[in-house]
């Protein structure tokens, strides 16, 4: 009994023993000191792993862009529920235009709203890590251009905010604890922002680069266009005239680098991989595959997303374009009498998830806008011989009315014309890429435009139009329309006040290319409103928008858990 009384408590003053020793420095051994811990300070050794975080920008950008997971919010961010884009029958659970649905804490803007944020975030990041010490530079010009890039994509985010949201809070800082009193900055000082960033690294980005979808200088330059021209517009609605005239002045200045510098230039012959081919034009020529980059011959591509088929096959199953399958019509179930299955004839394997309204597909080229390149049957393609052989139209046109109007039910009608419509050559082609592999006509595999030279004209017309200058807004215009090969030239008398003529030039020449949302939002006024009521396909917009808007709401879920400092909501979305 003695041993084990003494075995015990040798072993508790072995315990007390140890515990005292502990007792020494108690921070000291609880703090963890992990051999292999990664912190922001540590986690970079060289450059190339800072231009990884900017490679991730790219992909998110490309991911967000061309949309590869068919997220709704996306669709949204391209255009649903604008004047330009609808949902058809089949998808009207995804309507953008009941505003019985639509408020702050809708999803999809609380999405869009922290999309932007992350690339912020990424941009801070690369920022911050390229000025640690252990960084090494092959060159100072390699720096410059990394700080540039990031630089970019962080004015490219706010511009879109500002646009969008109005003013956002601007962080500029990696954040590593949890913050809860952001504060918002008014529209002009977040425009302010992203064109100050843009002045900082203009000269930094190359002129041209070697290999398609990096940035250059074109690229800020149009941005800063687009920056100058929103902010005119939001000072001269703060009652700023005498600035908003200076800011448009300003984006005259920027537009005029990019379309008179010498390095852009509008295609107006033939070009690339297929001009010898007696059935295309100069417009279709643009968007056909191996015919996007700059680096292909294409003077008029200022930044472009790069879609590579071999890395699909590989590794990158996102690098598509999935507009065949996500933008194309649905003839199988509007005309299936009459057209039906997958076909380079009814524009690939469509399942329509947005749609062209009636003034996108017809209404824009009306009257005297019919003769247009871009109206031709190889660019919209409106043409579809029948498919199904007891069709009394097989191997011939079905007419519109047919497809439009095959059916003594009002409602059929209505929910036909929704998946029966012409087919962009933007969305779809003649030559697949990859159906000795196994695709099926759902994807194209080109790359993509961010910013062609066309918007630069339409934003310098835009500028000029509001500086006052009809007769230099409407020669602008008349850039395109001379290069589509147009009859009728618009005139100063053409350019109306609220900027119609503007609007519905951007949707013939970039349709499926420009974010419309962006551009109505940023025009201000009830512009958006207006046209939406006027224009979406469904009666739910007209019938549910019974209040005005020019900004998207702030997300409530961001204004709940800031709180310690409260964040304004926009007009509007307060009810």
């Amino acid at each position: 009994m003695k041993k084990s009384i003494f075995k015990h408590t040798s072993t508790w003053a072995l315990l007390l023993l140890m515990s005292a020793a502990g007792c020494k420095s108690d921070m000291d051994f609880l703090t963890e000191k992990p051999k292999t811990f990664y912190t922001v300070d540590n986690a970079f050794a060289t450059s190339s792993q800072v231009d990884q975080v900017l490679v991730s920008i790219y992909s998110q950008l490309r991911d967000l862009w061309a949309n590869p997971s068919e997220e709704a919010w996306i669709f949204v961010f391209r255009g649903n529920g604008t004047d330009m884009f609808d949902v058809p029958s089949i998808r009207r659970g995804n309507s953008f235009n009941n505003y019985g649905n639509i408020n702050a804490d809708h999803g999809h803007f609380n999405n869009a709203y922290s999309t932007w944020y992350q690339m912020i975030s990424k941009a801070n990041l690369a920022l911050y890590a390229s000025e640690l010490p252990q960084i090494a530079w092959s060159t100072p010009e390699e720096k410059a251009y990394t700080v540039a890039q990031a630089r970019f994509f962080r004015a490219f985010a706010y511009r879109n905010l500002g646009e969008l949201f109005g003013g956002v809070p601007i962080v500029t800082e990696i954040t590593t604890t949890p913050r809860y009193d952001f504060k918002r900055a008014t529209r002009v000082e977040t425009y302010q922002f992203a064109i100050d960033e843009l002045l900082a690294i203009e000269n930094d980005l190359p002129e041209i680069t070697v290999k398609g979808g990096r940035l250059v200088r074109g690229a800020a330059q149009h941005n800063l266009a687009e920056l100058y021209l929103a902010l005119g517009i939001q000072l001269a609605a703060d009652g700023r005239a005498a600035d908003a005239q200076t800011a448009y002045g300003e984006s005259v200045k920027f537009a005029n680098k990019v379309i008179d510098g010498g390095t852009y230039s509008l295609m107006n012959t033939r070009f690339g991989t297929r001009q010898n081919e007696a059935q295309g034009n100069v417009y279709w020529d643009l968007f056909q595959e191996g015919n996007v980059n700059y680096q292909d011959g294409n003077r008029e591509c200022i930044w472009a997303i790069q879609i590579d088929y071999a890395a699909y096959r590989a590794e990158d199953g996102k690098s598509k374009l999935p507009y065949s399958r996500t933008y194309s019509p649905v003839f199988r179930d509007g005309a299936k009498d009459h057209l039906t299955g997958t076909g380079v004839d009814v524009g690939g394997r469509g399942i329509s998830q947005i749609m062209p309204t009636m003034y996108t597909r017809d209404e824009i080229y009306a009257d005297k806008w019919a003769d247009d390149m871009r109206n031709s049957d190889i660019v919209f393609r409106r043409i579809f011989n029948g498919n199904v052989a007891s069709s009394p139209y097989y191997g011939v046109p079905v007419p519109w009315s047919v497809m439009y109007e095959g059916s003594a039910d009002p409602t059929t009608n209505t929910n036909n014309r929704s998946l029966c419509y012409p087919v962009s050559c933007k969305i779809a082609t003649d030559k697949y890429t990859g159906l000795a592999d196994g695709e099926n006509m759902s994807n194209l595999f080109r790359d993509d435009y961010f910013i062609r030279l066309s918007e630069t004209i339409l934003l310098r017309a835009e500028a000029k139009q509001r500086m006052g200058n009809k007769p230099g807004a409407a020669a602008d215009i008349n850039l395109l329309r001379d290069r589509a090969q147009c009859t009728y030239k618009v005139s100063a008398a053409d350019m109306d006040d609220n900027f119609n003529m503007i609007l519905d030039e951007r949707a013939r020449e970039l349709v499926y290319e420009e974010c419309r949302w962006n551009t109505l939002l940023r025009m201000g006024g009830t512009i958006a409103t207006t046209r939406i009521k006027q224009y979406a396909y469904w009666p739910e917009a007209q019938a549910t928008l019974t209040f005005n808007y020019n900004l998207w709401p702030i997300p409530q879920g961001v204004i709940d858990t800031n709180k310690d400092e409260p964040l304004a909501q926009n007009e509007g979305w307060i009810r």
